[in-house]
């Protein structure tokens, strides 16, 4: 893969009935059980999906933390 950025499109707080093998494939890992070997860490009270994508160099879209741009 080229240089370029990882863009979070949404961070939602989740539960273990929702990891469902439909969704840990979704997520490219075979099942369930292959996701939580990978995604457990520490105690795992708490679990976020995480959803993102792949920007390629100097396509960036400016988001809506970025500060307006001065025309001209």
């Amino acid at each position: 893969m080229d240089e370029g950025e990882i863009e979070v499109d949404s961070i939602q707080p989740i539960g273990f009935p929702d990891i469902t093998p439909a969704l840990a494939r979704e997520s490219g890992f075979l099942g369930v059980v292959d996701l939580l070997k990978v995604a457990k860490h520490g105690r795992g009270e708490n679990i976020y999906l995480i959803r993102f994508h792949y920007v390629r160099p100097g396509a960036r879209r400016p988001s809506r933390r970025d500060p307006p741009t001065e025309p001209g």
